[in-house]
């Protein structure tokens, strides 16, 4: 892994390496694909995958290729760029150059933006047991295990075996949480019945858990009631102000001192930021964030630069940083390209001032809210409008046409048809790890 990573030529360009292709890092890419430099991105997937339909995946919706894109494909025809897999393990300030999973690596300019992962908050049993949903393969287990809990509880007699296998539990009331709760409600009362008519589903119950007073908390009360309301409208068990403290994979300990016998527990309860070594622990701040300023800079590293989930920017409007969210990275990611653009043309950058556009989360069948920063949504128009931008944010025509049309039947038939149990016969295929 000392060697440099082969194939990518040094050139007469600055060399740009990006970090990760999540929605900061693609906006930054297709910024700046066609500018006189010399590209190369490394993520640890060769597609880019659109994060806020992982819980449809989850539920038998979609499949993971209606919302995920090759990066090569997008990089087709753009010179001078290049895609590796590959982990970002070091940086190097002083050379310019980086460790990864695959090589070295210099650069004249990095931008970091690898996101978050699930944070368990040092609980290693729920680590260990839960289910956690923030990749396609996390989704599909999760699919998996649902589909096969149903197939296991149709094998036993016991009363309470059964409800194990059947009972659901969510933990986290944020958007992940409360989407992924009115998905399963509404095929426990359209598609479960149907399928599994030996059982009686009223026993299964579809619980969610959040340790604070309102379910998502980054939108307004009046959106957190609506939801609240729409929730238990779909049998969704809803308990706020309780925290999880354990979990046995059989047996779920809450903070009131119950339990709650399950075999499926998705856990959603916050995140932290991903890094890696190089970074100074004084630009390491809350949840994992690396602290940089107002034009996405780490201090004290002139060409270096975080975008999205990963950064912490303090400004006056947003004294305790941004919501980690899309649209956040997206901005960031603009405004860092053109900023990269006055660098080299000698002209002052520009401070990253966020615009929220607004918040939304659907709940089911004609059922979300919305926070628009002139209205707030409820029901149907909310729903109508969350499945527009979701629509039109997704990456690749082919994508947004099977997507639109797998709602379409969804919404007509009432009835999911990609409900499929897929389990590979061997592990992943290891990468190449070069000495």
């Amino acid at each position: 892994m000392n060697t440099i990573i082969p194939n990518i030529p040094d050139i007469d360009k600055k060399r740009i390496v990006i970090i990760g292709g999540g929605f900061a890092g693609l906006k930054f890419v297709r910024k700046m694909v066609r500018k006189d430099y010399q590209i190369v991105i490394l993520d640890k997937n060769n597609y880019h995958q659109f994060q806020p339909l992982l819980y449809q995946v989850a539920t038998s919706g979609l499949e993971p290729s209606a919302i995920s894109f090759p990066f090569r494909k997008i990089l087709q025809n753009s010179k001078h760029t290049h895609f590796r897999i590959a982990t970002l393990t070091h940086i190097f300030k002083d050379k310019n150059e980086i460790q990864t999973s695959i090589g070295r690596l210099k650069y004249d300019y990095l931008i970091l933006a690898m996101g978050a992962t699930t944070n368990f908050f040092g609980q290693k049993n729920i680590e260990k047991f839960s289910l956690s949903m923030k990749t396609s393969a996390d989704a599909i287990f999760i699919r998996n295990t649902i589909l096969q809990n149903f197939e296991n509880s149709l094998l036993e007699t016991d009363s309470n075996k059964i409800d194990n296998y059947l009972n659901i539990v969510l933990v986290g009331g944020g958007p992940t949480g409360v989407e992924l709760a009115g998905a399963l409600a509404e095929m426990k009362k359209y598609i479960f019945p149907k399928d599994y008519p030996e059982l009686d589903l009223k026993n299964m119950h579809i619980a969610l858990y959040e340790a604070s007073p309102k379910l998502l908390t980054g939108m307004s009360k009046q959106s957190s009631e609506k939801a609240l309301s729409y929730l238990k409208k779909l049998g969704v068990e809803v308990y706020l102000n309780t925290s999880v403290t354990d979990y046995n994979g059989e047996e779920l300990f809450l903070s009131d001192g119950t339990t709650i016998n399950s075999k499926t527990v998705v856990w959603s309860a916050g995140i932290t930021a991903n890094t890696c070594k190089g970074i100074p622990p004084k630009n390491i701040t809350y949840g994992n964030r690396i602290l940089v300023d107002r034009y996405n800079r780490i201090p004290g590293f002139n060409n270096v630069f975080v975008l999205g989930d990963q950064c912490y920017m303090e400004t006056p409007l947003y004294p305790k940083g941004h919501p980690q969210v899309a649209q956040t990275a997206i901005q960031q990611a603009s405004n860092l390209a053109n900023n990269i653009s006055r660098m080299e043309n000698s002209k002052k950058m520009k401070e990253f001032e966020y615009k929220d556009k607004g918040s939304m989360a659907t709940i089911g069948r004609n059922l979300a809210v919305a926070d628009l920063p002139s209205i707030k949504l409820g029901g149907f128009i909310a729903w109508l409008l969350w499945s527009v931008v979701h629509l039109f944010t997704i990456v690749g025509i082919k994508n947004k046409i099977s997507t639109f049309l797998n709602w379409l039947w969804s919404y007509f038939t009432y009835d999911q048809s990609l409900r499929i149990l897929i389990i590979p016969k061997k592990g992943p295929i290891k990468s190449a790890q070069r000495k």
